[in-house]
Protein backbone atom coordinates (compact mmCIF):
# COMPACT_ATOMS: atom_id res chain seq x y z
CA UNK A 1 0.00 0.00 0.00
CA UNK A 2 1.84 2.99 -1.40
CA UNK A 3 0.44 5.44 1.69
CA UNK A 4 2.36 3.72 4.02
CA UNK A 5 5.39 5.75 3.74
CA UNK A 6 3.50 8.98 4.05
CA UNK A 7 1.47 8.10 7.31
CA UNK A 8 5.25 7.33 8.55
CA UNK A 9 6.24 10.58 8.06
CA UNK A 10 3.34 11.83 9.11
CA UNK A 11 2.72 9.86 12.41
CA UNK A 12 6.16 10.93 13.17
CA UNK A 13 5.38 14.60 12.55
CA UNK A 14 2.00 14.43 14.66
CA UNK A 15 4.17 12.42 17.96
CA UNK A 16 7.18 14.62 17.97
CA UNK A 17 9.38 11.30 17.91
CA UNK A 18 11.40 9.22 15.08
CA UNK A 19 9.03 6.39 13.38
CA UNK A 20 10.20 3.69 11.97
CA UNK A 21 7.31 0.72 10.67
CA UNK A 22 8.11 -2.83 11.25
CA UNK A 23 4.76 -4.27 10.96
CA UNK A 24 1.39 -3.82 9.04
CA UNK A 25 -1.37 -6.22 10.37
CA UNK A 26 -4.56 -6.14 8.20
CA UNK A 27 -6.95 -6.55 10.57
CA UNK A 28 -9.73 -6.66 7.99
CA UNK A 29 -12.78 -3.91 8.86
CA UNK A 30 -16.16 -3.59 8.72
CA UNK A 31 -18.30 -2.82 5.58
CA UNK A 32 -17.45 0.44 4.87
CA UNK A 33 -13.41 0.96 5.45
CA UNK A 34 -10.29 -1.52 6.04
CA UNK A 35 -8.24 -1.59 9.04
CA UNK A 36 -4.63 -2.02 10.17
CA UNK A 37 -2.60 -2.20 13.15
CA UNK A 38 0.83 -1.03 12.70
CA UNK A 39 4.04 -1.56 14.84
CA UNK A 40 6.91 0.79 15.24
CA UNK A 41 10.43 -1.17 15.96
CA UNK A 42 10.07 0.49 19.29
CA UNK A 43 6.74 -1.25 20.38
CA UNK A 44 4.45 1.70 20.08
CA UNK A 45 0.98 0.22 17.84
CA UNK A 46 -1.68 2.42 15.85
CA UNK A 47 -4.89 1.60 14.82
CA UNK A 48 -4.99 2.87 10.90
CA UNK A 49 -8.09 3.03 9.06
CA UNK A 50 -8.68 3.55 4.66
CA UNK A 51 -11.09 4.73 2.53
CA UNK A 52 -11.13 6.43 -0.74
CA UNK A 53 -10.66 9.69 -0.90
CA UNK A 54 -13.65 10.76 -1.98
CA UNK A 55 -14.43 9.79 1.82
CA UNK A 56 -12.03 12.33 3.74
CA UNK A 57 -14.86 14.41 4.91
CA UNK A 58 -15.88 11.65 6.93
CA UNK A 59 -12.72 10.52 8.09
CA UNK A 60 -11.89 13.83 9.70
CA UNK A 61 -15.47 14.43 11.14
CA UNK A 62 -14.69 11.06 13.48
CA UNK A 63 -11.49 12.02 13.81
CA UNK A 64 -12.70 15.67 15.34
CA UNK A 65 -15.74 13.27 17.11
CA UNK A 66 -12.78 10.85 19.17
CA UNK A 67 -11.37 13.91 19.78
CA UNK A 68 -14.38 15.87 21.35
CA UNK A 69 -15.20 12.32 23.31
CA UNK A 70 -11.84 12.19 24.38
CA UNK A 71 -12.02 15.53 25.84
CA UNK A 72 -15.05 15.45 27.84
CA UNK A 73 -12.64 12.93 30.05
CA UNK A 74 -15.38 10.64 31.18
CA UNK A 75 -15.46 7.38 29.11
CA UNK A 76 -12.52 5.95 27.24
CA UNK A 77 -12.03 6.40 23.40
CA UNK A 78 -9.48 5.83 20.92
CA UNK A 79 -7.43 9.40 20.42
CA UNK A 80 -7.46 9.91 17.51
CA UNK A 81 -3.12 10.99 16.10
CA UNK A 82 -3.28 11.81 12.36
CA UNK A 83 -5.26 11.94 9.47
CA UNK A 84 -5.43 13.38 5.93
CA UNK A 85 -5.71 11.86 1.84
CA UNK A 86 -2.02 9.56 0.82
CA UNK A 87 -2.41 9.28 -3.41
CA UNK A 88 -6.03 8.07 -4.24
CA UNK A 89 -7.06 7.31 -0.05
CA UNK A 90 -8.04 8.96 2.63
CA UNK A 91 -6.50 7.15 6.34
CA UNK A 92 -7.19 7.88 9.71
CA UNK A 93 -4.84 6.89 12.47
CA UNK A 94 -5.60 6.22 15.94
CA UNK A 95 -4.45 5.23 19.52
CA UNK A 96 -4.12 1.30 19.66
CA UNK A 97 -6.38 -0.16 22.36
CA UNK A 98 -5.60 -4.03 22.71
CA UNK A 99 -9.45 -5.07 23.67
CA UNK A 100 -10.15 -8.36 24.93
CA UNK A 101 -11.17 -7.78 28.20
CA UNK A 102 -13.69 -9.32 30.34
CA UNK A 103 -17.13 -7.99 30.45
CA UNK A 104 -18.14 -8.32 34.06
CA UNK A 105 -20.64 -6.45 36.41
CA UNK A 106 -17.99 -3.59 37.47
CA UNK A 107 -17.00 -2.44 33.54
CA UNK A 108 -20.53 -2.73 32.49
CA UNK A 109 -21.17 -0.28 35.10
CA UNK A 110 -17.96 2.12 34.58
CA UNK A 111 -19.69 2.35 31.29
CA UNK A 112 -22.78 3.39 32.31
CA UNK A 113 -21.50 6.13 34.61
CA UNK A 114 -19.08 7.19 32.32
CA UNK A 115 -21.68 7.82 29.73
CA UNK A 116 -23.89 9.72 31.72
CA UNK A 117 -20.87 11.86 33.00
CA UNK A 118 -20.07 12.26 28.83
CA UNK A 119 -23.73 13.34 28.75
CA UNK A 120 -23.50 16.18 31.30
CA UNK A 121 -20.73 18.00 28.94
CA UNK A 122 -23.97 20.72 27.47
CA UNK A 123 -23.92 23.15 24.63
CA UNK A 124 -26.45 26.09 24.23
CA UNK A 125 -27.35 24.59 20.83
CA UNK A 126 -28.75 21.20 19.31
CA UNK A 127 -26.02 19.97 16.63
CA UNK A 128 -22.70 20.56 16.19
CA UNK A 129 -19.99 22.38 13.56
CA UNK A 130 -19.69 20.20 10.94
CA UNK A 131 -21.86 17.62 9.22
CA UNK A 132 -20.93 13.56 9.45
CA UNK A 133 -21.86 10.03 8.99
CA UNK A 134 -24.45 7.74 10.64
CA UNK A 135 -22.95 4.48 8.69
CA UNK A 136 -22.34 5.89 5.43
CA UNK A 137 -25.37 7.85 5.23
CA UNK A 138 -24.75 11.70 5.99
CA UNK A 139 -25.88 13.20 9.01
CA UNK A 140 -26.66 16.91 8.78
CA UNK A 141 -25.93 18.63 12.17
CA UNK A 142 -26.95 22.27 11.22
CA UNK A 143 -26.83 24.13 15.16
CA UNK A 144 -30.48 24.82 16.24
CA UNK A 145 -31.97 25.84 19.54
CA UNK A 146 -35.17 23.71 19.21
CA UNK A 147 -34.84 19.79 19.90
CA UNK A 148 -38.20 19.41 18.24
CA UNK A 149 -37.55 21.56 14.89
CA UNK A 150 -33.61 19.90 14.89
CA UNK A 151 -34.92 16.38 15.47
CA UNK A 152 -37.62 16.78 12.74
CA UNK A 153 -35.70 18.27 10.08
CA UNK A 154 -32.22 17.24 10.70
CA UNK A 155 -32.96 13.50 11.71
CA UNK A 156 -36.33 12.25 10.81
CA UNK A 157 -37.12 14.68 8.20
CA UNK A 158 -33.62 14.05 6.62
CA UNK A 159 -34.26 10.13 6.55
CA UNK A 160 -37.78 10.40 5.37
CA UNK A 161 -36.17 12.17 2.08
CA UNK A 162 -33.90 9.73 1.58
CA UNK A 163 -36.21 7.05 1.77
CA UNK A 164 -38.74 8.51 -0.56
CA UNK A 165 -36.09 9.21 -3.17
CA UNK A 166 -34.85 5.33 -2.70
CA UNK A 167 -38.50 4.23 -3.47
CA UNK A 168 -40.24 4.09 -0.26
CA UNK A 169 -42.15 6.89 -0.32
CA UNK A 170 -45.71 5.52 -0.91
CA UNK A 171 -45.41 3.48 1.99
CA UNK A 172 -43.98 5.95 4.82
CA UNK A 173 -44.64 9.09 3.40
CA UNK A 174 -48.16 9.90 4.88
CA UNK A 175 -47.74 8.22 7.82
CA UNK A 176 -43.98 10.05 8.61
CA UNK A 177 -45.61 13.34 8.01
CA UNK A 178 -48.54 12.80 10.52
CA UNK A 179 -45.38 12.01 12.98
CA UNK A 180 -43.88 15.04 12.15
CA UNK A 181 -46.37 16.59 12.41
CA UNK A 182 -47.11 15.59 16.13
CA UNK A 183 -43.41 15.65 17.31
CA UNK A 184 -44.47 18.10 19.95
CA UNK A 185 -46.53 16.23 21.63
CA UNK A 186 -43.70 14.08 23.04
CA UNK A 187 -42.05 16.58 24.35
CA UNK A 188 -45.31 18.31 26.80
CA UNK A 189 -43.29 18.19 29.97
CA UNK A 190 -40.17 16.89 28.91
CA UNK A 191 -37.13 19.52 27.98
CA UNK A 192 -33.53 18.41 26.79
CA UNK A 193 -30.27 19.89 27.09
CA UNK A 194 -28.19 19.74 24.15
CA UNK A 195 -26.15 16.88 25.77
CA UNK A 196 -22.58 15.00 24.01
CA UNK A 197 -23.75 12.34 22.16
CA UNK A 198 -21.81 9.10 21.16
CA UNK A 199 -24.37 9.15 17.91
CA UNK A 200 -24.40 5.63 17.01
CA UNK A 201 -24.27 3.79 20.56
CA UNK A 202 -25.20 0.26 19.66
CA UNK A 203 -23.68 -2.92 21.33
CA UNK A 204 -21.00 -3.10 18.33
CA UNK A 205 -19.46 0.26 18.83
CA UNK A 206 -18.08 -0.17 22.66
CA UNK A 207 -15.61 -2.54 24.13
CA UNK A 208 -13.46 -3.90 26.93
CA UNK A 209 -9.78 -3.10 26.81
CA UNK A 210 -7.26 -6.17 28.03
CA UNK A 211 -6.50 -4.15 31.22
CA UNK A 212 -10.74 -3.16 32.11
CA UNK A 213 -11.52 -0.68 30.93
CA UNK A 214 -14.87 0.13 28.87
CA UNK A 215 -13.79 2.09 25.34
CA UNK A 216 -16.05 3.29 22.48
CA UNK A 217 -15.66 3.99 19.15
CA UNK A 218 -17.22 4.82 15.78
CA UNK A 219 -19.06 7.77 16.73
CA UNK A 220 -21.71 9.95 15.05
CA UNK A 221 -21.10 12.77 17.37
CA UNK A 222 -23.30 15.59 18.00
CA UNK A 223 -25.23 17.66 20.98
CA UNK A 224 -28.84 16.24 21.77
CA UNK A 225 -30.95 14.62 23.67
CA UNK A 226 -29.35 11.77 25.70
CA UNK A 227 -31.87 9.90 25.22
CA UNK A 228 -31.08 9.46 21.71
CA UNK A 229 -28.21 7.47 22.84
CA UNK A 230 -29.76 5.52 25.62
CA UNK A 231 -32.46 4.51 22.98
CA UNK A 232 -29.69 3.57 20.47
CA UNK A 233 -27.97 1.06 23.10
CA UNK A 234 -31.44 -0.64 23.13
CA UNK A 235 -31.99 -1.16 19.76
CA UNK A 236 -29.58 -4.21 18.46
CA UNK A 237 -28.93 -6.68 21.04
CA UNK A 238 -29.07 -4.15 24.37
CA UNK A 239 -26.62 -3.19 27.21
CA UNK A 240 -26.02 -5.40 30.30
CA UNK A 241 -29.22 -4.10 32.79
CA UNK A 242 -26.09 -3.21 35.29
CA UNK A 243 -25.19 -0.28 32.73
CA UNK A 244 -28.59 1.18 33.28
CA UNK A 245 -28.72 0.88 36.89
CA UNK A 246 -25.41 2.44 36.93
CA UNK A 247 -26.30 5.71 34.66
CA UNK A 248 -29.29 6.48 35.99
CA UNK A 249 -27.47 6.25 39.72
CA UNK A 250 -25.58 9.09 38.16
CA UNK A 251 -28.40 10.83 36.44
CA UNK A 252 -31.78 9.15 36.22
CA UNK A 253 -33.97 8.59 33.09
CA UNK A 254 -37.50 10.85 32.71
CA UNK A 255 -40.08 8.83 33.46
CA UNK A 256 -41.42 9.24 29.42
CA UNK A 257 -38.21 7.57 28.24
CA UNK A 258 -39.87 4.39 26.88
CA UNK A 259 -41.66 6.15 24.31
CA UNK A 260 -39.30 8.96 22.77
CA UNK A 261 -37.01 5.41 22.60
CA UNK A 262 -39.24 4.29 19.52
CA UNK A 263 -39.16 7.95 18.16
CA UNK A 264 -35.57 7.95 18.62
CA UNK A 265 -34.63 4.24 17.32
CA UNK A 266 -36.95 5.08 14.25
CA UNK A 267 -34.08 7.40 12.61
CA UNK A 268 -31.88 4.32 13.08
CA UNK A 269 -34.30 1.94 11.69
CA UNK A 270 -35.29 4.47 8.77
CA UNK A 271 -31.30 4.75 8.04
CA UNK A 272 -31.02 1.14 7.78
CA UNK A 273 -33.70 1.09 5.32
CA UNK A 274 -31.91 3.78 3.19
CA UNK A 275 -28.60 1.82 3.87
CA UNK A 276 -30.11 -1.96 3.88
CA UNK A 277 -32.59 -2.28 1.97
CA UNK A 278 -36.42 -3.64 2.20
CA UNK A 279 -36.23 -5.98 5.20
CA UNK A 280 -36.06 -3.00 7.34
CA UNK A 281 -39.49 -1.14 5.77
CA UNK A 282 -41.98 -3.46 7.47
CA UNK A 283 -40.30 -2.13 10.86
CA UNK A 284 -40.36 1.30 10.52
CA UNK A 285 -43.68 1.72 8.95
CA UNK A 286 -44.91 -0.05 12.13
CA UNK A 287 -42.65 2.06 14.31
CA UNK A 288 -44.44 5.13 13.18
CA UNK A 289 -47.54 4.13 13.03
CA UNK A 290 -47.14 3.05 16.91
CA UNK A 291 -46.04 6.80 17.74
CA UNK A 292 -48.89 8.43 15.66
CA UNK A 293 -50.97 6.18 17.82
CA UNK A 294 -49.39 7.56 20.96
CA UNK A 295 -49.17 11.10 20.17
CA UNK A 296 -53.14 11.41 18.99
Amino acid sequence: MTAWNTIAERIEAATGRPFRMAEQRNLGGGCISAAFRVEAEDGRRFFVKFNRASEAEMFYAEAEGLAEIAAAEAVRCPEPVVWGVAGDQVYLVMEYLPLGGRFDTATVRRLGEGLATMHGRTRERFGWHRDNTIGATPQPNGEMADWVAFWRERRLGFQLDLAERNGYGRELRDGGNELLERLPAFFTDYTPVPSLLHGDLWSGNWDVTADGDPVIFDPAVYYGDREADLAMTELFGGFPRDFYAAYDAVWARDGGYGVRRDLYNLYHILNHLNLFGTAYLGRARSLIERLNSEAR
